[in-house]
């Protein structure tokens, strides 16, 4: 077939020039980034009053004093304060290559010379279809009967997508099961379901939520019956009135609780009996265990009917079962994300492929077992004021002084001073979490940052 103008522009060596010298200067940038450093003393200044504007016109304050400069390298970052800092909690698990990747940028610039900034429900380019078949190529790895897939902009909207669908197709069913401490989003709906008082404060109630205990590593076999026995007393009470069942596989706001594939498997031999949809939410589990999908490293292919996925994958998706597929009217945004995300996302999606991430020997876990093992370390170094770490693949955590949210969120404040940013999770115990830049970090980030955990703890102590 002839070129079409776009395929001919795109291969203009022209563009392919200005792609050489632009990934020159980067290289030449990164290099100038290679170790943690302090704000630079006649900044700081300036930066305050940037952290104070940021927070009045958003309404309330930002997390951490944390403007970027727009360029890092790997797991480092450049703040607007001229400090440098570790990122291990990559906005919450989005930044998965880390900072100034050059597979990134390089594919924002082909974006940048589509026609649209944005594409969506009714104009999309053929990149969009192209990530939606390789979506559906991972989740169907190890045989899932997954058929649709549905882009989105954020994983609320996925998780909100998935409830719909779900709702649509048990109708009349009005009720969701989910594990206590779950986190869902922050929507209207997905608020009632979240288990937390304080993301529906002031909300009416828009959404009738059942929940089950999570998965106890240290009683296998009564975790399995507290949690059927409280399942089935959900069903009794509200029979033929579940539609689905919102599952993490692994509960990240939660505190980093693996689950246990005997465990899914006793409960979802139960909603299958009921007619209760399958619903795993791997907004944050996504490309971060043994598999692609959590679903797959717990042996759970045949069983899904619904998955959602975001964060790391840049743009978010639903996506289910052929008789799962909604009406005409029921799914549908102005935004499906932007060319620019949907050209990252397919480079993310590639290297899940190819790149050696999963697997027991892959690097996702290669990473995580170096962790674990600094980890380790320092709970000896500082016994009772140190425990764990908890967590599977490149999800992270370990408690200090017994979980007390106060000083957990005293000793993120000083490691987010001491140069690295993680951030808080649980309650009861709280505990402080990593999601690490997987593409980007190496043995000896990981080291570093290690450092700088006992560095903290010895000064929190004191």
């Amino acid at each position: 077939m002839k070129d079409l103008v776009a395929a001919k522009l795109s291969k203009d060596p022209r563009i392919a020039q200005a792609k050489s010298l632009i990934q020159a200067a980067l290289q030449a940038a990164k290099k100038e980034i290679t170790e943690v450093t302090p704000p630079q003393g006649e900044r700081q200044l300036y930066f305050i009053d940037l952290t104070s504007r940021c927070s009045e016109a958003r309404g309330g304050n930002i997390y951490y004093p944390y403007l970027g400069s727009g360029i890092g390298n790997g797991s480092l970052v450049e703040l607007e304060d001229g400090s440098v800092k570790y990122d291990f909690i990559t906005g919450i698990g989005v930044h998965y290559f880390g900072h100034s990747n050059e597979d990134i940028v390089m594919s924002s610039i082909d974006a940048a010379i589509q026609d649209t900034v944005m594409q969506g429900h009714l104009q999309q380019n053929a990149d969009q279809m192209h990530l939606m078949e390789s979506f559906l190529d991972l989740a169907r790895k190890n045989g899932a009967q997954l058929d649709h897939c549905f882009l989105t902009s954020t994983g609320a909207t996925a998780n909100e997508n998935a409830m719909k669908i779900i709702f649509q197709k048990n109708f009349p069913a009005n009720r969701m099961l989910a594990f206590r401490k779950c986190f869902a989003g922050r929507t209207m709906a997905l608020a009632q379901m979240t288990d937390k008082a304080l993301y529906r404060d002031g909300l009416p109630q828009s959404l009738n939520v059942d929940y089950l205990p999570f998965y106890n590593e240290n009683d296998h076999e009564g975790s399995i019956r507290r949690a059927l026995k409280i399942l089935r007393k959900h069903i009794e009470r509200f029979p033929g009135l579940h539609a689905g069942m919102c599952m993490e596989l692994v509960q990240g706001e939660g505190g980093y609780f693996p689950g246990n594939t005997e465990f899914f498997k006793a409960i979802i031999e139960v909603l299958k009996e009921n007619n209760i949809a399958v619903w795993f939410d791997e907004v944050q589990t996504f490309g971060r265990t043994t598999e692609p999908f959590a679903f797959q490293h717990f042996g759970l292919d045949d069983l899904v009917d619904v998955v959602t996925v975001g964060k790391m994958s840049q743009v978010c998706s639903t996506i289910y079962r052929d008789h799962f597929k909604p009406r005409p009217g029921l799914v549908s945004q102005t935004f499906t994300s932007s060319t620019a995300a949907i050209r990252a996302a397919q480079v993310v999606l590639d290297n899940l492929k190819c790149k050696g991430l999963c697997g027991g020997d892959g690097k996702i876990m290669k990473m995580h077992s170096s962790f674990v093992t600094n980890l380790k370390n320092l709970a000896t170094v500082f016994p009772g004021q140190f425990t764990g770490p908890y967590g599977l693949g490149a999800m992270v955590a370990f408690t200090v002084f017994d979980g007390d949210l106060e000083k957990t969120k005293s000793s993120a404040n000083k490691l987010f001073e001491n140069g690295v940013i993680s951030f808080i999770a649980g309650k009861n115990p709280t505990r402080i979490r990593f999601l690490m830049p997987v593409m980007a970090v190496e043995e000896n980030d990981i080291d570093e940052v290690c450092k700088i955990i006992s560095r903290t703890m010895t000064e929190c102590k004191g």
